[in-house]
């Protein structure tokens, strides 16, 4: 591509029609990488009266199902970018990285190139950017991560929390140990995508509150921030002394204009359906004991219980550092290796769920060709079965986590896969699960396979 057809795919305009009720022209501003727009996102219109747009990532596994490989290349681009922008350093491996991306390579592996003279907090934001937070985060040899999160534990006091106002669930918190976030280190930022900037000027003030620092960097795959946003910026960096960097893939701006009302459309896979499922139980906790590493928490259940809930720490929901991280690789590669003997069919969905997404989806890197990645998620969004929308087919359910919680999943056809992995952080039982199941049944997708990291065995099973 010669320097005149670079600037001219950079002032390129692009325009979206959104189910005939919005309309969204984005202009590119900066675009290092030539990356294909199309190839990063599509839209999609959100029930949220906050907010009535959603940028839907093709390379997040959230909305849409992706390579897995796709998500790990996305985080390694921004690591790469990150050394250029913050750092003023090219890796070398730059240029393989973006023709690896191009062509859709389907067997990379994270890769720790960032030095260890670097020893940053990367912190991942609940829900969507947990998977993009820790895959940008092997991007370094030295450093810690920790992942925001939505869950609520009444009886561990949070370090820090802070507000997203236009999300569906505003508020994050996040359960580490004062020490990780007590210093002067550089504190990085990672998100799927910047509109306004307001999360991370809120999460800027609240650390800074209680922990200043003289470095913050806010890393996004888009970056959408108008002239007045991105002053905000600039401002707070005068208020409190302090610098903050932005990294972005692509960035630019973008005017909406709501032509009318939308009302939902309903799918027709979310009606009863005759069809039976029962799933198969993998308890990796059964298969490979001790693998990974449970943190119980005392919490209280909706009847006032008090009892404990296995996490693992292995999330980095309550902090992993770069050692940890590498022995997690292992970790992966084996339980990636059992769950490929466990496929019987050639297009295989390994889903996660919520703000599990890292996990399941590095083990699906792991399991081989024909297999697919995406999460369940908080957000709901119009359903309209219409080629190049963002959400052609949905179903809505009780999050079997925290039934008080609506969950979704979006674009899976009917008869789409010949088998799904549903990946959960911890065992729920066969009550919580069976709205999800009977959803799941409409997709007429017989072959699922339930895998819980905590928990050792169940009598009977998932019927």
């Amino acid at each position: 591509m010669t320097n005149s057809q670079t600037l001219t795919s950079l002032r390129k305009k692009h325009s979206y029609q959104i189910l005939d009720s919005l309309r969204v022209e984005v202009k590119i501003s900066e675009n290092p990488y030539n990356l294909q727009i199309d190839d990063l996102f599509t839209m999609a219109a959100r029930i949220n009266k906050r907010r009535s747009f959603l940028f839907v990532s093709k390379v997040l596994g959230k909305h849409l199902p992706i390579v897995p490989a796709k998500g790990l290349l996305t985080a390694a681009l921004l690591g790469a970018r990150y050394l250029e922008v913050v750092k003023n350093e090219v890796t070398s491996g730059k240029k393989s990285l973006i023709e690896l991306f191009n062509e859709n390579k389907l067997d990379y592996k994270p890769k720790a190139f960032v030095g260890s003279e670097y020893n940053p907090v990367v912190i991942g934001f609940a829900e969507t950017a947990t998977a993009l937070g820790h895959s940008f985060f092997d991007c370094f040899k030295k450093g810690d991560f920790f992942h925001t999160t939505r869950e609520q534990l009444p009886l561990q006091e949070a370090v820090i929390t802070f507000e997203e106002e236009h999300s569906h669930a505003t508020s994050h918190r996040c359960y580490v140990p004062e020490s990780l976030i007590n210093n002067n280190r550089e504190i990085i930022l990672v998100d799927d995508e910047v509109t306004t900037g307001k999360t991370a000027l809120n999460i800027i003030r609240s650390i800074h509150s209680q922990f200043p620092r003289s470095q913050y960097t806010l890393v996004s795959i888009l970056d959408w921030r108008s002239l007045e946003d991105r002053n905000q910026f600039v401002l707070l960096e005068k208020e409190l002394g302090i610098e903050v960097h932005c990294v972005s893939l692509i960035s630019g701006d973008f005017k909406i204009e709501e032509t009318s009302f939308h009302e939902e459309e309903k799918n027709e896979n979310s009606n009863p359906t005759s069809f039976k499922l029962v799933p198969e139980t993998v308890y990796l906790e059964k298969e490979l004991p001790d693998l990974y590493e449970n943190i119980n928490t005392p919490n209280v259940t909706l009847d006032g219980v008090q009892k404990d809930v296995s996490y693992l720490k292995e999330t980095g929901r309550f902090g992993l550092d770069s050692n940890e991280n590498v022995f997690l690789h292992e970790k992966i590669f084996t339980s990636g290796k059992l769950l490929r003997k466990k496929r019987t069919g050639n297009k295989t969905l390994c889903l996660g769920t919520g703000e599990f997404m890292y996990l399941p989806m590095r083990i699906a890197a792991e399991m081989g060709s024909g297999t697919f990645y995406q999460s369940t998620t908080r957000s709901p969004v119009y359903i309209k079965d219409k080629v190049d929308y963002g959400a052609r087919y949905g179903l809505s359910f009780p999050n079997p986590e925290d039934h008080l919680v609506p969950h979704f999943v979006y674009n899976i056809p009917p008869n789409g896969y010949d088998e799904i992995f549903l990946f959960f952080e911890r065992e729920v039982s066969n009550e919580d699960i069976q709205p999800l199941l009977t959803h799941l049944a409409t997709l007429k997708i017989s072959n699922v396979k339930v895998v819980f990291f905590t928990g050792k065995d169940r009598s009977g099973g998932y019927e």
